[in-house]
């Protein structure tokens, strides 16, 4: 139940325009945010592990 209000919290304008700040589109989450991608790096990393964001490999050397 709190994840709901969080999105929802996210999605609602604020009363003053310096108080907007991003937040994950998928859990949230306000910290480590990646504004190319949407999304917090929690989420990013389990994602492009997955293969589900096209684009992204892991790297190795």
């Amino acid at each position: 139940m709190a994840k709901k209000s969080l999105i929802v919290k996210c999605n609602k304008d604020p009363k003053f325009s310096t108080r907007s700040y991003n937040r994950c589109r998928i859990c949230g989450r306000p910290r480590g945010y990646m504004r190319k991608f949407d999304m917090c790096r929690v989420c990013f990393r389990k994602l492009a592990s997955e293969g589900q964001i096209p684009g992204v490999t892991k790297s190795s050397w």
